[in-house]
């Protein structure tokens, strides 16, 4: 499924997706919800109802498809972050854009090596039981004592499921199963790429780890929206209600960006642009 996906939007070179492309994902059971527009998360209703029986609100992933079906490029070139020192001998740096290419790039002045940076992968699970979702309180910087799903980066030598689990682990003190992937969100702007597993705990058991304050089950209608730690968080959480709202969880691809002029923070001013689930 991941690897269509990447063969879709790699297909996508010209800046559109043409009518050949958008059926085979048809027939192969993807949705394509947005292409050109994006879904804003502040306008939408409060999940978390203001009545005393916190009655699920309809939430509905709204957009417009736009008449030239094209797929905007990200209006983010990623952070560059100034690399002083060649990682390989210990050099100085240059920065400029190399022959070829059209990024600007850290070479070393010594031993001519390019320093490529490349995005990050953050892995986490969503841990499904007796109706409820399992959500660490945290204990770092950044979002002190917000909410998320337990989930960090990935580590060298491990897979995507792997790591998943083990940040589960060390978060939360769960030993789960993965059952399925649920959503991969590219976030550019902050150069990382959000892998979110469908999981069930093996034991019913559950404690906060070195990184979390608290650990806790919460039903879909208690999900404490306004104190949530990351915008992917928001996302994920958003769809996966959406999903049992309509029978079952679904797997999910979109961008995660930020209305421009509001505050990093704000993971309410973010946006899920180019969504497509199957």
């Amino acid at each position: 499924m991941l690897k269509i996906l990447q063969m879709m939007i790699a297909s996508t070179s010209s800046s559109s997706l043409s009518f050949a492309n958008r059926l085979n994902l048809q027939r192969r059971g993807f949705s394509i919800i947005s292409l050109s527009s994006s879904t804003t998360f502040r306008n939408t209703p409060s999940i978390l109802s203001t009545s005393k029986t916190h009655s699920v609100k309809s939430f509905r992933m709204s957009s417009t498809r736009s008449d030239s079906n094209s797929i905007a490029p990200s209006t983010s070139s990623g952070n560059f972050r100034k690399v002083n020192f060649c990682q390989w001998c210990g050099g100085p740096t240059k920065h400029e854009i190399p022959d070829g290419d059209e990024k600007m790039r850290a070479i070393c002045t010594q031993c001519g090596k390019v320093a490529y940076q490349n995005p990050k992968m953050v892995v986490g699970c969503l841990i499904e039981h007796e109706e409820k979702i399992l959500l660490c309180k945290r204990n770092i910087q950044p979002s002190y004592g917000l909410w998320t799903l337990p989930a960090g980066f990935m580590e060298m030598g491990e897979s995507a499921a792997e790591g998943a689990i083990r940040e589960t682990q060390e978060e939360a003190g769960a030993d789960v199963e993965v059952l399925s992937p649920f959503a991969q969100l590219d976030i550019p702007l902050i150069g990382q790429t959000y892998m979110i597993f469908l999981a069930k705990l093996k034991k019913p058991h559950f404690s906060p780890g070195p990184e979390s304050i608290e650990c806790r089950l919460f039903a879909l209608d208690e999900i404490p929206f306004d104190s949530l730690a990351f915008s992917s968080m928001l996302v994920t959480l958003k769809l996966y209600i959406e999903d049992m709202r309509a029978g079952k969880p679904k797997f999910h691809y979109g961008t995660i960006s930020k209305r421009p002029g509001t505050s990093p923070s704000d993971i309410h001013a973010s946006t899920l642009d180019y969504h497509l689930q199957s």
